[in-house]
């Protein structure tokens, strides 16, 4: 393969980045929000039976693995993927591929990490990192949300790749063997549009796309009365987190796909896409503006139901804007 030197870029989403990092060393241009874009990465799911840490689940983008699944197979990439069912096999499987001067892709959790600052770190079992080699009994680190890069411990490593709880990461790995010299762009666009407005849109259930932000807002305005003060706080405390911590958060997500369909305006010739990913900002900052009331929400313990109908009434707006948006977005032509 490739014995380049690896290149570390600092980017805003974990997965995102690391394909936009992995493909750059093999020569295959490819920036974070294209990669975004073309693997249909934005989404909203509200999912209270699933629980995490205790609290219902909340996504602003598509499960993980899916971007990269989409994008190696839409661009023509074969990647190797593990998985092992223990610590030794899996550092040991680790061990052999980057002694080939191989980058290695990494699902890890967040927790177990020490280059976080402890503030940042919590269970989060899905989050993306490149391991590029290994030196003095140190592994060599690009992790795409840090501005350079770093190095991890073998035990701290072993563990984070080997977490439990939900999703358990099972020391999963994954490197390309193969990438193309060139790719067309032009027709993966257009598919991850296309499948981006189809489950934002057309998903049956009332818990994803559009419809998953309208089922959230209205359990939001009953938190207080059906699951009491502490619980509202920690539920909606949840939102937060994964709208504004969890990777590039809900509105960053938002601002990730503006910048794809401004990248894909130039690509396709499309003055239209230009002017939705503007309007798609806008919507940025209303989910912002949320995040910020709920946060003031969360810190008084305000168990009034005016606060709760007023941030219900913010997720209506968002709601709102993010319909409209992917209903002009799925009418443009190609």
């Amino acid at each position: 393969m490739n014995n380049h030197p690896f290149h570390h870029t600092q980017t805003a989403h974990c997965e995102s980045g690391v394909i936009s990092n992995l493909l750059g060393h093999y020569g295959l241009r490819i920036s974070e929000p294209m990669a975004f874009g073309i693997g249909a990465g934005i989404f909203f799911a509200h999912l209270p039976f699933v629980k995490v840490n205790g609290v219902p689940g909340t996504t602003y983008r598509i499960w993980p693995g899916a971007i990269f699944q989409r994008v190696c197979s839409r661009l023509g990439v074969k990647m190797e993927t593990a998985k092992f069912s223990s610590p030794e096999k899996g550092m040991a499987a680790l061990d052999t591929v980057i002694a080939t001067g191989t980058p290695v892709g990494l699902l890890s959790s967040v927790y177990y990490l020490p280059y976080f600052p402890p503030s940042y770190r919590f269970h989060f079992n899905a989050h993306n990192l490149v391991v590029y080699g290994k030196q003095n009994g140190q592994y060599l680190v690009s992790d795409p949300v840090m501005d350079t890069v770093t190095e991890i411990d073998p035990e701290s490593l072993a563990q984070a790749r080997f977490a439990k709880g939900f999703p358990a990461p099972k020391g999963k790995m994954y490197y390309p063997v193969h990438v193309p010299d060139v790719a067309s762009f032009e027709k993966p666009v257009k598919e991850g549009i296309q499948q981006a407005c189809h489950y934002m849109l057309k998903i049956p259930f009332p818990m994803f796309g559009v419809k998953g932000i309208r089922y959230l807002a209205n359990r939001v305005k009953d938190y207080p009365a059906k699951v009491g003060e502490r619980k509202s706080a920690l539920y909606l405390g949840n939102v937060i987190r994964m709208q504004e911590e969890i990777g590039t958060g809900g509105a960053g997500f938002r601002f990730v796909y503006a910048a794809f369909l401004q990248e894909a305006a130039t690509l396709l010739k499309k003055d239209e896409l230009s002017k939705l990913a503007a309007e798609l900002t806008q919507t940025g900052d209303l989910w912002r503006n949320f995040a910020f009331s709920a946060g003031r929400v969360c810190k008084s313990r305000a168990a009034d139901n005016v606060s709760y109908k007023e941030l219900s009434e913010m997720l209506l707006q968002c709601a709102a804007a993010e319909e409209a948006f992917f209903r002009r977005l799925a009418q443009v032509k190609f």
